[in-house]
């Protein structure tokens, strides 16, 4: 018999008609605090003194926007470029200094007259036109006097007319002096690049650097033009060389040693007389030996003419050299060269020094190029320090005479000012503008509605208290069984309202109720949604609990067995509630002997009464004595025999229990039927009471929950979903259109 039908808690939304049902609910609060802020405002509205208020309109346009039409000047409209300075110029009217100004000339006349009071009673705004803002500025003084408001005006008119003088003087001064160190500095780094271009110069001997690498770049290529034609030259000359070397016996140092020995008159004449002995010699040794005067005589002179000789050839030649062969012999074959070798000999010493000057001109054309080269490797660090100065110097020129053309626009410009502040209508003498009692009343009115709908939210918040069909529905989310109107007043000669059993209230009294058609048919519809919850398996016992105590569960009980009896069912109602019985009373029954009874002993079995009402006849059984202990009898396996003997007997059982919170004995009757319905009472069970009271019941088969109380009644068709939550189930419920009380 244990199942769970109850969803968690969603939080409901705040539709309008439930807002509108919190202020209609809670409209003392709100018409309590409107009545208050109304008599405020009646009050603050007869004690206001009268203001009276004066205006003036200035035309603020920037000088340097250029010429435009004056017949446009008043509609001109500001572009978004000029919106910032518009809004400075706003905050610069609005400041302190202009106010105390004004108060300063106005205090001999007005000496009450503070810059606070001033501030806090003048508001400029900018006058716009077809929702664009145009040039034009109105400024508002109120005050108590009228002329006083004009005055007022009129001296701020003035200060802003001077200030705006002052200003022009002032922004061409400051703009220019820009200009001017902005000048300086330009042409102090104009200058500084100058000195360093003209210390490079100096210290590397150079103008320009590109065109004396280029110089040098064309010298090189002349230089190696040189040593290719030199090297060819050089090859010819050698060849020549080689070949009247092999003509020549001798070495080219011998060769040219003979050559000049044979050119020389002396050495000539001293070797024809050496060659003169030589032969007078020959002549004697072939006669005598050398041991012969005569012989000796000639081997003497022979010997002082070689060494003449020798001498001769040092005088000729200088140093002799250590390979020259100096004999007898040799120097008198070296000595004489015919004029064949002699020239021969001459070209040899031609070709043997056109290669020593061609070697020297190769060597000092080589030297050239190495020198060229290094100069040339030093260039690009060079150029690259030329070309940083030479470009900051044009740019520093070309600067200096931008910020000269610039200086002279400026002065151009700024000599019209930077902004006119121009009066296109005079202060006006002050209207009477205050007070105004609908305007108060109407602003206390609307001032009273807000501040009221919040105290009636602020107590709505506070309450807690469920007070329509919705809310029960929402804030347990169990199914919506029907909507149980309230009774009609006691004072009409009807019967008691609402549905709880009230103490010194008798049966007859109670019994009325049923009676009633808007009552009874929403007890049926109760009984017919309780049977479309699961229409393949009947509903054959319920409990009908509720969170607190006097929320209508007997009369529901008693309501809902009338309703089966209708319906031709055979119907027990149990008063299981063991510790505060009441359903004796209810129907002026006897409660001498009943379930407590049947439940402490076995050998007393249960009896219940037969009870017609209203035409219906059901069985009620009593609670009987109260009993000490409730639960263990609940909780008894008498009760669970007894439970199961009443369900084989009876179409449908009812158990009216106590309620759930503070006590266990509604879970523990719940859990032996097959059913529970949880009753709640509209403006009276709390939030915080229905989830305890679900909480509670969460483990059981809670089939829906009843809406107790509510003030306004409608039948309407619904859906209620099956019991396994898929297909829904058509069925009729009685419950009203969403309440917003």
């Amino acid at each position: 018999m244990i199942s769970s039908n109850i969803d968690k808690t969603t939080e409901p939304e705040l539709g309008y008609g439930q807002l509108l049902a919190v202020l209609v609910r809670r409209g003392s609060w709100l018409l309590g605090v409107l009545a208050v802020t109304l008599a405020a405002a009646i009050v603050f509205t007869l004690r206001e003194e009268p203001t009276y208020e004066s205006s003036m309109q200035l035309l603020v346009e920037p000088n340097y926007q250029g010429e435009q039409d004056p017949d446009d000047q008043l509609n001109r409209r500001p572009d978004r470029k000029s919106e910032q300075d518009y809004a400075t110029q706003i905050n610069l009217m609005r400041s302190s200094q202009f106010t105390e100004q004004a108060v300063a000339q106005l205090k001999p006349r007005y000496p009450d007259l503070t810059a606070r009071e001033a501030q806090n009673s003048l508001t400029l705004r900018q006058v716009a036109e077809d929702d664009v803002d145009t040039q034009i500025f109105e400024l508002t003084y109120v005050s108590e006097d009228p002329v006083k408001s004009k005055a007022f005006l009129d001296t701020l008119q003035g200060i802003y007319q001077d200030y705006n003088l002052q200003q022009q003087e002032l922004r061409l001064s400051k703009g220019v002096s820009f200009i001017n160190s902005q000048l300086q500095a330009a042409r102090e780094d104009v200058t500084q690049t100058q000195t360093e271009l003209e210390q490079f110069r100096q210290n590397q001997n150079l103008i320009d650097p590109q065109q004396q690498a280029i110089a040098l770049t064309n010298a090189l290529n002349q230089i190696e033009e040189q040593q290719q034609d030199i090297r060819s030259e050089y090859s010819g000359v050698q060849a020549r060389y080689q070949a009247l070397q092999q003509q020549v016996s001798l070495n080219p140092g011998a060769a040219l040693m003979a050559a000049r020995l044979s050119q020389s008159s002396r050495y000539q004449t001293l070797l024809n007389e050496l060659q003169a002995t030589e032969l007078e010699l020959a002549q004697l040794r072939s006669v005598y030996t050398d041991a012969d005067p005569k012989v000796q005589t000639l081997l003497d002179q022979r010997q002082n003419q070689l060494n003449l000789l020798q001498q001769q050839v040092s005088e000729v030649l200088g140093d002799i050299p250590a390979d020259l062969d100096t004999s007898p012999e040799r120097l008198l074959e070296q000595g004489q060269l015919s004029q064949v070798d002699l020239e021969i000999v001459n070209n040899l010493a031609a070709a043997e020094a056109d290669l020593v000057s061609l070697e020297a001109r190769q060597q000092s054309l080589a030297a050239s190029s190495q020198d060229l080269r290094g100069q040339l490797n030093q260039f690009p660090s060079l150029i690259a320090q030329y070309d940083r100065l030479q470009p900051e110097l044009e740019i520093g020129r070309t600067v200096v005479e931008k910020l000269l053309e610039a200086q002279q626009a400026l002065r151009a410009q700024l000599s019209r000012g930077g902004f006119s502040w121009q009066v296109v209508e005079f202060p006006n003498l002050g209207r009477k503008t205050g007070p105004n009692p609908k305007q108060n009343l109407l602003l206390g009115a609307i001032v009273g509605i807000f501040l009221g709908a919040i105290a009636a939210f602020i107590r709505e918040a506070i309450d807690g208290v469920v007070h329509t069909s919705d809310e029960l529905k929402q804030q347990t989310a169990l199914p919506l069984l029907g909507i149980v109107p309230s009774l009609p007043s006691a004072r009409a000669g009807h019967f008691p309202i609402g549905l709880s059993l009230f103490s010194g209230q008798n049966g007859a009294n109670q019994v009325q109720a049923y009676s009633w058609q808007p009552f009874q048919n929403a007890l049926d519809l109760i009984y017919k949604n309780i049977q479309f919850l699961n229409p393949l398996s009947a509903v054959k016992s319920l409990t009908i609990t509720s969170a607190l105590e006097g929320e209508g569960k007997t009369t529901l009980a008693v309501g809902l067995a009338l309703s089966a009896a209708r319906a031709n069912q055979r119907v027990l109602v149990i008063d299981a509630d063991l510790r505060r019985p009441c359903l004796h009373r209810y129907l002026s029954l006897p409660n001498e002997q009943g379930l407590a009874e049947s439940l402490e002993s076995s050998s007393i079995s249960p009896n219940p009464v037969e009870v017609t009402l209203l035409g219906s006849n059901f069985d009620v059984l009593t609670a009987g004595s109260v009993s000490s202990e409730p639960v263990r009898l609940l909780n008894s396996q008498r009760m669970q025999t007894l439970m199961t003997t009443f369900v084989a007997h009876y179409d449908l059982v009812i158990l009216d229990t106590p309620p759930v919170l503070g006590v266990v004995d509604a879970v523990q009757v719940a859990s032996l039927t097959s059913g529970t319905i949880l009753i709640g009472r509209l403006d009276r069970v709390t939030q915080d009471e229905l989830n305890q009271a679900a909480e509670a019941l969460s483990r059981l088969n809670v089939l829906g929950i009843v809406a107790n109380g509510s003030k306004k009644r409608s039948n309407q068709y619904t859906y209620l979903p099956e019991r396994n939550g898929n297909t829904p189930t058509l069925g009729l419920l009685a419950a009203s259109s969403p309440s917003r009380n």
